[in-house]
């Protein structure tokens, strides 16, 4: 199977240089330092201080890509999905897929170009950033975590499964919604007040618990109204541990990814938007089509945008605006 990363950034680049070990995959990314480390030394993955993964790989800019492929796995910021979709058409086989790891609810808008049966949704459930061109730091310590579903039928679904399995993730497959608000779980509560705290998310769940437990019970309950009856992700049903005796186990459930800082911080350190709008943003928009109030998150949202805009700061004390929701 020959396969495009198309966004190799920190995810991207993981998930490329572990896809790399086992069939023909190409790293595309529009950051040249980046891509020519990668081609100059390959991609580099460390963890706890220490190389887990050195390996070669092929990484290209995207003006340099050639040939059709099998699968193209989406790894960039979704305000860019509907240029990249049509830009990627023409390097998709006709009996090609498109495996979007992005975060948030990007399937159906994507559906609508490439057919819902050519479509297929990721949630990668590990931490990333990039150290430097072609090193990636891996934050988190639950191994390589993918929970796999499909947009429509999933005629490549086990396929896709097998070759992830053997670079080494652990799958789990699933319904797609829920795959999904099971990681929206994490990203509309963590990610967002890890943007709004600037702190990981190890302290968010130990010292803002409550905060993490308000945003997470109006997930749920959008997830719900959307025909959710389970969370799949890392082996639990969020549904019934995440919130057990109002957080009390939410430090112990964050632990791996205690060090974890949100990924749009990155972006908002790079003077660029963060992609807020498509992760808490999305279940924002689920819960109004479904009448499900979720004033917190939309409190939350606000807060990242202000920060966005330079009209609050990235820092614990900025948490204490959650509150004037009057919730």
């Amino acid at each position: 199977m020959r396969i495009c990363v198309y966004g190799a950034g920190a995810m991207g680049t993981s998930l490329g240089a572990l896809l790399s070990l086992v069939c023909e995959c190409d790293l595309v990314s529009r950051n040249r330092a980046h891509v020519s480390a990668l081609k100059a030394n390959g991609a580099t993955l460390e963890k706890n201080g220490t190389v887990y993964l050195q390996t070669s790989v092929k990484a290209f800019l995207p003006e340099e890509m050639k040939g059709e492929y099998d699968c193209i796995v989406l790894a960039v910021k979704q305000r860019e999905n509907s240029r990249v979709a049509e830009f990627l058409m023409p390097y998709c086989k006709a009996d090609g897929c498109l495996l979007t790891v992005q975060n948030g609810l990007p399937e159906e808008a994507l559906a609508e170009l490439f057919g819902k049966e050519r479509v297929y949704g990721a949630a990668l459930s590990w931490g990333a950033e990039l150290a430097e061109s072609g090193i990636i730091k891996i934050t988190s310590d639950a191994g390589f975590r993918v929970g796999l579903g499909a947009c429509g039928k999933g005629a490549r679904l086990q396929e896709l499964a097998e070759l992830l399995r053997e670079a080494g993730c652990t799958v789990a497959v699933d319904k797609l919604i829920e795959i999904r608000f099971a990681k929206l779980a994490t990203n509309a509560s963590f990610s967002t007040l890890s943007v709004i705290s600037g702190l990981p998310f190890g302290v968010l769940a130990k010292k803002y618990k409550r905060h993490c437990v308000r945003l997470i019970r109006e997930t749920f309950a959008v997830a719900r109204a959307c025909g959710c009856e389970k969370l799949p992700l890392n082996g639990h049903d969020l549904f019934k541990s995440l919130l057990f005796c109002n957080g009390l186990l939410l430090p112990a459930a964050m632990k791996k990814y205690r060090n974890t800082r949100s990924g749009m911080l990155k972006d908002l350190e790079a003077s660029r938007r963060c992609d807020v709008d498509f992760t808490a943003g999305a279940v924002i928009r689920k819960g109004k089509q479904c009448g499900v109030p979720v004033p917190y998150l939309e409190r939350a949202v606000a807060l990242v945008h202000d920060v966005e805009n330079g009209l609050a700061e990235s820092a614990p004390e900025t948490l204490e605006f959650m509150d004037e929701t009057g919730v």
